[in-house]
């Protein structure tokens, strides 16, 4: 994070916002400088992503399923904005413990002898890590004990579309994203390689909301993604990984999707309109029938 807070004071603190006798090393600015960086750039990336994802892969027709909500993406959005402020706070403390040099994030590649295979190891290690600690997180906030006060107001959204991605309470927000934030204070990770992944992980963690089943048949057993997580959201005590089926197969709570099976929401939405259209047919309408997903009038 210090490679965005160096940027920021460059072409924006340092010129324009704090007074020329401020350093910038100074723990007080870099911790209020970390904050509005954080903050902007959580906005911007969810807005931007989800919004993306909203319109050009999101299925429309799922809000026609009957436990989509009334005004749930204003609902998603809202929880999203009131939600993002109170998870910065401890991610910026974290990201402050970073910048005054207390983790193993590295600038040069050079500094390991191993090079870049080292640096291609850890981005995998870091997505297994990750994947692992957020799985026993997740499910450990799905215990009766801690459900109702924490992680169900993320389960309201049973059909999910991409601006819920984010629609957390603010305590299971921070408890999900811990994971991201642990693995640079525990083994070396390229500063440039860390940003990325961060993006990343919020662009995957937008994209398995998204309600897009299309995976490629190869990879279905192996990638968690919007079709699993779905289920998760429909079925509760399924499906809790981040980005691989491993831990819910070793943890005993994989599930195959339902839409890969011909049962998911599509497929009920689909077989819904297709009862509506035959019905209005049944009564003399017929003019009618079934296109892209809408009983349609045929002139």
């Amino acid at each position: 994070m210090d490679l965005v807070l160096s940027a920021a004071d460059y072409y924006f603190f340092t010129p324009y916002a704090y007074p020329a006798t401020w350093p910038e090393d100074d723990i007080f600015r870099q911790a209020i400088s970390l904050l509005i960086v954080t903050n902007v750039g959580a906005y911007i990336l969810y807005f931007v992503f989800a919004s993306l994802s909203y319109y050009f892969v999101f299925d429309h027709s799922l809000m026609k399923h009957p436990q989509f909500l009334k005004n749930q993406v204003y609902r998603e959005i809202k929880c999203t904005v009131q939600s993002l402020p109170w998870i910065s706070i401890p991610t910026v403390a974290l990201f402050l413990v970073e910048v005054r040099g207390y983790s193993k994030l590295y600038d040069d590649i050079g500094e390991f002898p191993y090079g870049w295979i080292q640096l291609i190891f850890s981005i995998i290690s870091f997505l297994f890590f990750t994947d692992m600690l957020i799985y026993w997180i997740h499910r450990s906030l799905h215990h009766r004990l801690v459900y109702k006060h924490i992680h169900k107001p993320h389960h309201i959204w049973k059909i999910t579309t991409p601006f819920a991605s984010h629609a957390f309470h603010p305590v299971d927000g921070f408890l999900q994203s811990l994971p991201y934030h642990i693995y640079p204070f525990l083994f070396p990770l390229h500063k440039v390689v860390y940003l990325t992944l961060y993006i990343m992980v919020n662009i995957w963690s937008i994209s398995i909301h998204d309600g897009d089943f299309h995976v490629p048949k190869i990879l279905r057993p192996f990638i968690n993604g919007s079709a699993h997580h779905t289920d998760h959201h429909l079925f509760f005590d399924y499906n809790y990984g981040q980005y691989f089926t491993l831990w819910d197969r070793i943890g005993g709570s994989f599930k195959n999707p339902s839409s890969f099976e011909g049962e998911g929401p599509l497929s009920y939405v689909k077989k819904m309109t297709e009862e509506k259209c035959n019905s209005h047919v049944g009564n003399g309408c017929k003019n009618e029938k079934l296109f892209n997903g809408e009983c349609t009038k045929i002139e």
